[in-house]
């Protein structure tokens, strides 16, 4: 096991290379760069530009110098700890992500915790009462939540709760904790503010859980060592905790590598149409702008955590399922 994992975390740095290359060449396709976006962006509404500074950011972060030489900068600079310079904000990238990560991170902990107190126990009855009509009546509350988009929700919900409580639903906090330090008051706002995109965020995400934990469980329920258990009259619950609910988890853990991630983004669409203070909506942002720092110190941060997290699914798998090896080749 310690040389399995020594041999991925040596494997993880070619990949992450690779991606740090793909993730500033991909920035760097469209023509052009933030400066040139943002004079453009200032002579649309009548104002001028100063040249001098720009001239003066140019230089300092090398944009004279050619790309091979600003990826070098740049990615020395993120594995220093050094995230680079958001021209957008005016503030270095670890600054500017600082509350927004905190926040997302919060949104999408609650979400997923959610989910799953809510996922499992609905897939487990799902399965153990196949084709009653409470199976049939939790599979079609369960198609139209997988079914109905994310922000199509959000839109429904800020519609009807403006029409029927005269509430307008949007940001994590009330209008007057925007940009304040964190306090009491601000931490009860939010609190107060979270349930709002749990529920719409978590709708799809609950509804898909439940579908796979069915199928996966009745698929172990009808093996051939669940009808001997059964048959040698151990008790219905054990047998379903014991084995087949166990080796149903397998998609759960192998999900980690997309979860570890997705923390972090959050559901982006769903942000920008209830305003959160989210990350999500600062990357689409970034990535319009051509706030290459910003917007490259992200993607790279995701990938990292893409990687971390198929490697502890790995792990885990390995531990869950006794069927599941770490190398090749036949066992006898």
């Amino acid at each position: 096991m310690i040389r399995y994992i020594l041999w991925r975390i040596a494997v993880m740095i070619p990949t992450l290379f690779m991606i740090s290359v793909l993730v500033f060449t991909i920035i760097e396709l469209p023509p052009g760069d933030y400066f040139e976006s943002y004079i453009e962006e200032m002579r649309a509404i009548g104002e001028k530009a100063d040249m001098q500074q720009i001239d003066e950011l140019r230089a300092r972060y090398g944009f004279n110098e050619s790309e091979p030489v600003r990826y070098f900068h740049w990615i020395t600079g993120f594995v220093q700890g050094d995230f680079g310079y958001s021209f957008e904000y005016r503030l270095p990238v670890s600054e500017v992500v600082g509350d927004r990560l905190w926040l997302t991170i919060l949104v999408s902990m609650v979400t997923i915790i959610m989910t799953w107190l809510i996922a499992f126990p609905i897939g487990i009855y799902s399965a153990t009462h196949q084709y009653s009509w409470g199976d049939y009546g939790l599979t079609f509350m369960g198609l139209i939540g997988i079914a109905v988009p994310n922000f199509i929700l959000a839109l429904i919900l800020m519609y009807f709760a403006n029409i029927w409580f005269g509430t307008s639903i949007g940001h994590l906090m009330d209008q007057q904790y925007l940009g304040q330090p964190m306090s009491w008051a601000k931490a009860k706002s939010i609190l107060e503010h979270l349930w709002i995109p749990v529920v719409i965020i978590g709708t799809a995400g609950t509804a898909g859980m439940v579908r796979r934990v069915r199928a996966n469980l009745l698929d172990e329920l009808n093996k051939q060592y669940v009808m001997t258990a059964r048959a040698k009259g151990l008790h219905p619950f054990k047998v379903l905790i014991k084995y087949p609910l166990r080796l149903s988890l397998n998609f759960f853990i192998s999900d980690i590598g997309s979860v570890l991630p997705t923390i972090i983004s959050g559901a982006e669409i769903t942000a920008v149409v209830l305003s959160l203070e989210t990350t999500g909506p600062m990357l689409i942002r970034a990535l319009q702008n051509q706030d290459m720092y910003l917007a490259g110190s992200f993607l790279m941060f995701l990938a990292v955590l893409t990687v971390i997290g198929v490697l502890v699914s790995d792990i885990a798998l390995a531990f869950l399922d006794p069927r599941i090896r770490l190398q090749g080749g036949r066992t006898k």
